[in-house]
């Protein structure tokens, strides 16, 4: 890399004391382009990158053998003038559960006001930035790409441009069909998701096939969307442990979320970014790509400028779409 990696220790007021005991200190990854520091009047665009659920900083700027993790990869486009230079920030929002879906919650922690209202702050403070809307970005793929579009239309204010992959929406298709499959696994646990938890809680160490993916992520999922302090599990869940069934008033906190919903009710912040563009492959697993259907559908139903393609990568193999994303992203935030 022409460019350098350093670790930034941030603590945070809004985290502390947060309902699941996360910590409230962060490593936060910050990439800084090559020649950085060189010329002290270089100011430069910000891009945050937001991991997917169960992703964290330092896991995204993993060293493998076989392929670029993503700083490796926006340092080569730098390098190679096809993206320009800037700082490109990946918080930490991960939780006991696997992320934060980057909402305030109190089942979780307030992680949107973290980053919108501790992290930029800081970055800007620390960092030659070009601090503004207009030369910031978020970005982020699945949990990521879902966050991305909750911050941006949350928040114009503070991001101008937003790149989305994959991300998380149309709930009844992508989270829906989880729940056959996480009832079936209950059975291990006497059909109780409370059991369940209890044991995942317990483990002192877990690595992946320690506990069924559909649970956790029904953990995961179901305290960022329908939080319950009060409950035993601390949230509550959108189905019938025996049965599957929808629980209709739990299932509509749920779909408050869902990009696919609240589009028309954002509509004006959505038509104020400079940038937003999403994408998916179409042989998404987790059927994210029918989701970026219905939500390109409903942009233009709404006069809202965007960019949507479709690809032909699945969910865990899309890693070079974000030699699309990445030039978009910097050139847009540099003007």
């Amino acid at each position: 890399m022409k460019g350098r990696v350093q670790i930034e220790r941030v603590g945070s007021a809004v985290l502390r004391d947060n309902f699941l005991g996360d910590p409230h200190l962060r490593d936060v990854v910050v990439y800084l382009p090559p020649g950085y520091g060189e010329d002290r009047k270089a100011r430069y665009p910000v891009l945050y990158f937001l991991p997917g659920f169960t992703g964290t900083p330092l896991r995204s700027i993993n060293s493998s053998p076989w392929q670029e993790n993503i700083v490796e990869r926006l340092d080569r486009l730098v390098v190679s003038g096809r993206a320009l230079p800037c700082l490109f920030v990946i918080p930490d929002c991960f939780t006991r559960y696997g992320g934060s879906q980057y909402v305030d919650s109190v089942g979780t922690g307030r992680y949107e006001e973290h980053i919108v209202g501790e992290l930029v702050p800081y970055i800007d403070s620390k960092f030659a930035t070009r601090a503004g809307r207009d030369h910031r970005a978020v970005m982020g793929k699945s949990s990521g790409g879902f966050g991305t579009l909750w911050l941006a239309s949350r928040h114009p204010g503070v991001f101008a441009h937003a790149a989305c992959h994959s991300g998380d929406m149309l709930f009844e298709t992508c989270y829906g069909r989880d729940v056959g499959p996480c009832v079936n696994q209950l059975e291990a646990y006497g059909g109780r998701f409370e059991r369940f938890v209890a044991e995942f809680n317990r483990a002192p160490a877990r690595k992946r096939g320690d506990f069924p993916h559909e649970a956790i992520n029904m953990a995961g999922m179901s305290s960022c969307y329908s939080p319950d302090p009060r409950s035993r599990l601390g949230f509550e869940l959108p189905f019938d442990e025996r049965t599957g069934e929808l629980r209709q008033a739990v299932w509509r906190r749920w779909l408050a979320y869902d990009p696919v919903r609240w589009a028309s009710a954002r509509a004006a912040a959505l038509k104020s970014l400079s940038t937003l563009f999403f994408d998916c492959g179409r042989k998404d697993e987790f059927y994210l790509h029918l989701g970026a259907r219905v939500l390109a559908r409903e942009l233009k139903r709404l006069g809202v400028r965007h960019r949507c393609e479709e690809h032909g990568f699945g969910h865990m193999n899309m890693a070079d779409r974000y030699d699309v994303s990445l030039p978009l992203l910097t050139r847009a935030a540099s003007k």
